[in-house]
């Protein structure tokens, strides 16, 4: 058996709600929703074009305590203890670290492939191919990410600079690139060696963690505790108690940027982690307009829109363009296509005033 035959798959799957208020809240965030042309919730959708290379019982999925049972009835096939719920969200190095302890105490050497639960993917042939490209280079020792082929100045990406070919189709990353302002942007993609960073990764679990030893030793030491104590049946306890303490650090940010050796496999495949309502227009069928409207929605001298509402409602339009209106039952957004990122604020002010995600 290869390397690639048995590595593990790791999904993070937590998530605040925030980006796609009124349909996610906290209570059911983004990855448990259909979005762009696929019917399948974005979770759902992940796990099963992963499972084409690595199966169910070498999958494990990271979410928080509030969104266990949701994963448990999106991902059925999962044994209850492939699902590690964190008390808490503490960004992706200590959710990473922590999976990959698991990993490790299964196979010292396996290599992890580890993808966000909410993002878009066309193309599952090539995207099938980068993630092979991407374990068969991690078996070799490196730490490596797949990089986007940018298709405009986005500013609301970070970037990866490209380096050397090492081997067909992966080259070594010069350096990662925080999220660039409009300038930098158009100077990254016009240049031609610059690709979005996915975050998406792979590397063997026992490289990883031995780069937050050295890069974050305080997150190091604690999940040796927790090593530890799960030999003694008591992991789960140990981490109520700590996961808190743990620095709130990213992957990219904590070993990502410090290490040698790190890779990227340039991806040849759509992709978009679905920012903002803007992105669901982006990917959805529109009519010759470009509005995304329900069936049965009707639009008179509007253009550019995207209306989303509960079955059975009807939706209508008149001399308005650009707009991005969603009827969650509860709920009514309405907003300007190029202000959706705003909707975060929305979500803020809501639990300034102690509401309940209304």
């Amino acid at each position: 058996m290869s390397d690639i035959d048995s590595a593990y798959a790791i999904i993070m799957a937590g998530g605040s709600g925030t980006r796609f208020w009124p349909l996610s809240r906290a209570d059911r965030p983004k990855q448990f929703l259909s979005l762009g042309p696929d019917s399948r919730s974005l979770l759902r959708a992940t796990a099963e074009r992963v499972w084409a290379l690595i199966p169910p019982e070498r999958t494990f999925v990271v979410t928080s305590e509030l969104l266990r049972g949701q994963v448990e009835r999106e991902l059925p096939e999962l044994e209850p203890g492939r699902i590690l719920a964190e008390p808490v969200g503490r960004n992706t190095a200590p959710c990473i670290g922590w999976a990959a302890t698991h990993v490790r105490r299964l196979d010292a050497d396996a290599v992890m492939t580890v993808l966000p639960a909410d993002h878009y993917i066309g193309d599952t042939d090539a995207y099938l191919d980068t993630l092979r490209r991407g374990l068969e280079a991690a078996t070799h020792g490196d730490y490596v990410t797949i990089g986007i082929r940018p298709t405009r100045a986005e500013t609301g990406y970070g970037y990866i600079e490209v380096g050397s070919e090492l081997d067909p189709g992966v080259f070594r990353a010069r350096r990662f690139v925080e999220k660039p302002n409009r300038q930098r942007a158009e100077q990254f993609v016009a240049s031609g060696g610059f690709l979005w960073n996915s975050g998406m990764f792979f590397f063997r679990a026992s490289r990883i963690l031995e780069a937050i030893d050295i890069h974050l030793p305080g997150l190091g030491k604690q999940l040796q505790q927790y090593d530890t104590a799960a030999k003694n049946g008591q992991e789960t306890e140990l981490v109520s108690e700590t996961y808190a303490s743990l620095p709130a650090v990213s992957i990219d940010h904590g070993i990502m940027e410090k290490v040698d050796s790190v890779s990227v496999v340039p991806g040849a495949f759509d992709w978009s982690d679905l920012g903002s309502w803007t992105s669901a227009w982006e990917l959805s069928p529109r009519d010759e307009l470009g509005n995304v409207l329900p069936d049965g929605g009707l639009s008179i001298d509007s253009t550019g829109n995207f209306a989303s509402v509960p079955e059975g409602k009807l939706v209508a339009l008149i001399g308005v363009r650009d707009l991005v209106v969603v009827d969650s039952g509860d709920a009514l957004l309405v907003v300007p296509r190029q202000r959706a990122q705003d909707v975060r604020h929305i979500v803020a002010a809501l639990r300034d005033r102690k509401d309940d995600g209304r």
